[in-house]
């Protein structure tokens, strides 16, 4: 394992980071082309998570850097979903409202957050401790299910706008804005559970993080 070289993972990584901003605005768009381009690239930039992770596991391409690149990179598409999300339930036309929740709670992005954030001091306070500490298996369970969610809640927008433009009304629409509704609103239900939960275990996993160490004899 290498300390901080730039490899194939790590470049794959600062793309997720680079994609952030587009995400923004693309999510923020009520045009249907636009959400469709947010939820293509959103697909992509979840997948690139997985594939930077196999190739650097695969080839032993695992550095320090990446370690904590991918965190960060995580941590920003989040920040680039959720944001736009809280800011597109709140307007005025219903079509952005998050099924099952109405417009997005302030409560929900700061659980979110400060999870996040405490996560990420605590990383960089154990790396100044000469400690790299990667994501744990909870971690990426809460990954995959706010993936999951803010995926979920693009397609979403998209649908439901192509939907109201094209008059779309019949029974196949009915069920399948039924069963989506009820998915966007467990999975958010899901990724919070998870957020907190992951945090606690990570907390606790890590709890002896700047303990001095015994010496024996």
């Amino acid at each position: 394992m290498s300390s901080g070289r730039l490899n194939l993972p790590n470049l794959i990584t600062g793309g997720r980071i680079l994609v952030s901003p587009v995400l923004v605005v693309l999510i923020l768009s009520p045009s249907v082309s636009l959400l469709f381009v947010a939820f293509v690239v959103f697909v992509m930039a979840s997948l690139s998570d997985l594939w930077d992770g196999f190739l650097a596991r695969k080839y032993g391409w695992v550095t320090d850097m990446g370690k904590l690149l991918d965190p960060v990179a995580d941590k920003l598409l989040l920040a680039a979903t959720l944001v736009p999300f809280y800011v597109v339930s709140h307007r005025s036309d219903e079509l952005g409202e998050v099924p099952g929740w109405g417009p997005l709670p302030l409560w929900v992005l700061l659980v979110f957050f400060i999870r996040e954030g405490a996560v990420t001091l605590f990383r960089s306070w154990a790396a100044r401790k000469g400690r790299v500490i990667s994501a744990g298996s909870s971690g990426k369970a809460k990954a995959f299910i706010q993936n999951l969610f803010s995926g979920s809640l693009i397609l979403w927008y998209l649908l439901v706008r192509a939907a109201d433009e094209r008059g779309w009304d019949g029974s196949l629409w009915a069920g399948w804005s039924a069963f989506h509704r009820g998915f966007v609103a467990v999975s958010l239900a899901v990724a919070l559970f998870l957020t907190v939960y992951s945090m606690v275990v990570y907390f606790w996993e890590y709890r002896d993080v700047g303990r001095p160490v015994e010496q024996d004899g």
